[in-house]
């Protein structure tokens, strides 16, 4: 090596050394970052929320005729028998709501509001199967039975924010 050039290649034991330290230099030097992943907009999340309270509402009749039908006087009719499956329903769409990747906090606020109603529908469900198909009937269990006419304002309520919520997406 003459003095002020530059070599073309390293020296082999300069070379043996970069070989076995640059793979560990590599990442330090240039780390591959990936871009931040980027979220679903808010119309997407507000179309995903009212599908789901579509679906939870489509599901709120079937569930009203299997609690009424618990409050039948007399044995226990078979649309009583239907309170099952419908819970089963009402299940799945709460936790396919509460699966929603929600960011905007006015629809967090939405979805949470959401899930309590239809925790209130399976609970009512649970409930009237309970007084339903109870082991030994007494008078003020059968009284209590007899009362049950429906889901009743929470329901309702599931509508509205529904209803809201849909009216929100057309304007938008």
């Amino acid at each position: 090596m003459r003095t002020g050039t530059v070599p073309d290649t390293p020296t082999p034991r300069a070379a043996r050394w970069l070989g076995v330290v640059r793979p560990f230099l590599r990442p330090l030097v240039r780390p591959h970052r990936r871009p931040a992943p980027v979220g679903p907009s808010r119309a997407h999340q507000l179309r995903a929320l009212v599908a789901v309270l579509d679906e939870a509402v489509a599901a709120q009749r079937p569930a009203d005729e299997a609690v009424a039908a618990c409050g039948e006087p007399g044995p226990p009719a078979h649309g009583a028998a239907r309170c099952g499956v419908q819970s089963i329903t009402l299940h799945r769409l709460r936790a396919r709501l509460q699966d929603l990747r929600t960011t905007d906090p006015d629809l967090m606020t939405a979805q949470a509001h959401a899930a309590r109603l239809l925790a209130y529908d399976l609970w009512m469900l649970r409930a009237s199967m309970n007084l339903a198909f109870t082991a030994r009937p007494v008078d003020r269990t059968e009284a209590a039975r007899v009362r049950l006419n429906g889901l009743g304002r929470p329901a309702d309520d599931l509508r509205r924010l529904r209803d809201t919520l849909r009216a929100e997406l057309s304007e938008a």
